[in-house]
């Protein structure tokens, strides 16, 4: 049992107490997930040398927790928890993950920086990136709809695109995207103007506002909007947030089918608060024929983590890497995704 496999196991762990309203163990779960997959600690020696509460953020529940995963490779904890939230066995902990960048994980097209709601500037957070062992990434801040999050317009786009520019020339090793996570307004229609939309490398389409619309006349909106034909990603497609927002409801069937007839990819956003789509909606995804982006979500750079703690969602989905977009070279992922619409 590594430290990757034991944070893939706490981050699942934290997902499901937020379904069930524990919202203050999930985040101390996720806590200690990303300081195992950020620091990488020898957990066989920590055990050994009975020091596992050494460890930032672990006291003796989660130590537990942890010596049950070094001591046989499963958690009693989280097979509790999955048959008390009702959800499907997940892949062995022995067979289930490496770090994302060694099993083929590319690059990350959705985070945020200082731009909008983020911490960081656009350079440190491809930086940052590039020390991931990323060959991409793309800059997706916020549209102008929702005010609190400072979102851009087309001119700070455009201001932003320059700076992109000035990134991609000075780091080498890495690309740098310039994309948008645009909000879905209420009728559907995105928050920029067409001309802004085609002069960004990807587009995110997300539903923030107004989830508890009425089911059909949600499913109406979601369905204009992957329609769109700038429209690349489908961003958290529900907007929910466990244990505290069930998310929008609408026709899932039938907005994933048009997605995937037109090539729009639907996201699991692996924000530990998040984690939207979720495995039973992606399963749903992947069987009307959906790919996938694999994403932070990240206004930090340390955030970056929150895919490593997300992958087991898609697993669990029973989702191959050669269905998600994040493992393709950047050459194929413009060829393939981002210029399929010319």
């Amino acid at each position: 049992m590594n430290s990757a496999q034991a944070a893939a196991a706490l981050a699942e762990i934290a997902y499901l107490l937020r379904h069930q309203g524990d919202q203050h163990r999930a985040r101390a779960f996720t806590r200690v997930a990303g300081m195992l997959a950020r620091e990488g600690p020898d957990l066989v020696a920590l055990r050994k040398a009975g020091r596992l509460e050494t460890l930032e953020g672990v006291g003796a529940g989660i130590a537990r927790a942890l010596e049950e995963l070094v001591d046989t490779g499963h958690s009693s904890y989280l097979e509790r928890l999955r048959a008390d939230v009702g959800t499907a066995t997940a892949t062995p902990l022995e067979d289930a993950t490496s770090p994302l960048v060694e099993s083929g994980y590319r690059g990350d097209l959705h985070c945020h920086t200082d731009w909008s709601d983020g911490g960081a500037t656009v350079l440190a957070m491809a930086e940052v990136a590039r020390a991931r062992g990323y060959e991409y990434l793309a800059i997706t801040d916020h549209s102008p709809r929702l005010t609190v999050t400072n979102g851009l317009g087309p001119e700070r786009l455009a201001a932003q695109r320059r700076l992109i520019d000035e990134a991609n020339a000075s780091l080498a090793g890495i690309t740098v995207l310039q994309g948008c996570e645009v909000d879905i307004l209420e009728d559907g229609l995105l928050d920029l103007p067409d001309e802004a939309l085609a002069a960004l490398d990807l587009v995110i389409a997300s539903p923030h506002l107004k989830l508890r619309m009425e089911r059909s006349r949600m499913t109406e909106r979601m369905l204009r909007a992957v329609e769109h034909p700038r429209v690349t990603i489908l961003g958290h497609p529900t907007g929910r947030r466990p244990g505290t927002r069930p998310g929008a409801e609408y026709d899932y069937e039938a907005v994933f089918r048009t997605a995937a007839a037109r090539g729009v990819v639907l996201e699991i956003d692996c924000d530990p608060a998040r984690m939207d789509l979720s495995p039973e909606h992606a399963a749903l995804a992947a069987s009307l024929g959906c790919r996938f982006s694999l994403d932070s979500d990240a206004h930090a750079p340390d955030q970056f983590v929150y895919t490593d703690l997300g992958a087991w969602s898609a697993r669990r989905a029973g989702i191959a890497t050669d269905r998600i977009v994040n493992w393709l070279p950047v050459d194929r992922l413009r060829k393939e995704v981002l210029e399929r619409n010319g």
